[in-house]
This record gives structure tokens, C-alpha cells and sequence, in this order.
């Protein structure tokens, strides 16, 4: 394995939710998006914002702060997109999560990692991977494969293969998370 691959095995997305801070394995995130214009879906569940045209692809955007309880997105200059990948049925598919900001990548070692509460969390304990400690501080790492229920990931599944023109890319800015360092 070389040293790269080892600093990817170690390596977690921070974001902002509100107040609190999550963080999610690089290896699910392929892009961070700013936010652009969103094309409604009809009749979709409340945290579905709609979808966005990726590159000749329609891509699922998910309010994170509606899926996990909280009040929805305002939109601000930090608000971003992350293009993350979730099993669905054996196949990889990709949701924009909309988050308020993007911290940093944190290096977490075996150590830092903590298991999750068993009561008194405000978020389904399936959702949450590790809690991770830095510093003084806890953030919780998602299982996003577990964030979606089936009924949600057939949703998404159903979205993500829309094969209309949605909105022109050209609005779409992209960084790649592991330029964050």
C-alpha cells in the first residue's frame, strides 16, 4: 500500500449540519459541489431538494439537515453539495447531500475513533459509523449506506437514472475533497 492509499484509509470529510460537525470517509465523497439550480422533482419526499445536471448525469440532491430532523438549508456563500456514493441493492449509486459548509479533511487514527452511543442520540444510532474525537470536540461519522432507508434508496435509484436535460452545467463548480488538505 502506498503512502497515499494509507493517508485515504485514515482520512474524513468534515461538514457543518446547523451547529453540529459530521464527517464522512473520503472514499464516499467524489466531488463538493457549490450549490447551483435545482430542479424540483414532483411528489418527492421532503428532504429530496431535487436534481442537478453532473456532467450529462442527473444527480439526486438531498437536504441533509431534513433528513436528519433539522429545519431546511438556507442557502449562504458556504452551503455546498458533496457527491457521495450509497449501495443500493449491490450497486454504487450517487446523491448530492446538501450540507451548510465544508470544514476540512481530518486524519483519524484507529484511536480517535469512538462507537456510537447506544441511547440518547438525536439521529437513528444506524446512521452513525463512529464518533470521532478530535481534540476536545466529537463529530459523527456517517454509514451513509444506512442513512437512506429502501424505500428512500429505491427513490434515489429511480432519480438517478432520469435521462432528461435538467440544467445547464455550466453554474456547476467542483472541488475535489482531497485538494482540501
Amino acid at each position: 500500500m502506498s503512502n497515499n492509499d494509507a493517508n485515504k484509509n485514515n482520512s474524513y470529510l468534515s461538514f457543518r449540519l446547523g451547529e453540529e460537525i459530521f464527517a464522512l470517509h473520503v472514499s464516499k465523497v467524489h466531488k463538493i459541489l457549490e450549490v447551483t439550480n435545482i430542479t424540483e422533482v414532483p411528489r418527492s419526499p421532503d428532504y429530496m431538494k431535487g436534481v442537478i445536471n453532473l456532467r450529462g448525469n442527473v444527480l439526486p440532491v438531498v437536504d441533509a439537515r431534513v433528513k436528519f430532523g433539522m429545519s431546511p438549508i438556507e442557502k449562504t456563500k458556504s452551503t455546498s453539495i458533496l457527491v457521495t456514493e450509497i449501495n443500493v441493492g449491490g450497486e454504487d449509486v450517487m446523491v448530492g447531500l446538501m450540507v451548510d459548509g465544508v470544514h476540512s479533511v481530518l486524519k483519524l487514527e484507529s484511536e480517535d475513533l469512538l462507537p456510537p452511543p447506544n441511547i440518547g442520540n438525536r439521529y437513528r444510532s444506524e446512521f452513525i459509523s463512529n464518533m470521532a474525537r478530535v481534540k476536545d470536540k466529537f463529530f459523527i461519522v456517517l454509514n451513509m449506506d444506512a442513512v437512506f432507508s429502501s424505500e428512500d434508496q429505491v427513490s434515489i435509484k429511480e432519480l438517478s437514472m432520469v435521462k432528461e436535460h435538467v440544467i445547464n452545467e455550466n453554474a456547476t463548480v467542483e472541488t475535489d475533497p482531497a485538494s482540501m488538505k
